[in-house]
């Protein structure tokens, strides 16, 4: 089947198929960052291992802006 006919056949779908299936595809997409997320997390890390590197406390000291914010001015 290709594209065009997949896209056809959805066109000719009652509108609350086509609600139900694009709400699918939504929650797939959705669910999928998550996976994405911890799948590059888990090659960061392995690439960071590999490599050797360490990371200490002292590395991110200094690291956090301290200051109370802007000035309000009212």
């Amino acid at each position: 089947m290709t594209l065009q006919e997949i896209i056809n056949s959805i066109e000719s779908l009652p509108k609350e198929e086509q609600d139900y299936l694009f709400e699918f595809f939504r929650q797939k997409k959705e669910e999928s960052r998550g996976d994405n997320f911890w799948q590059g997390l888990q090659k960061f890390r392995t690439a960071i291992q590999s490599e050797g590197m360490i990371f200490t406390d002292d590395d991110f000291a200094e690291l956090r802006d301290r200051s109370v914010g802007r000035e309000i001015d009212i």
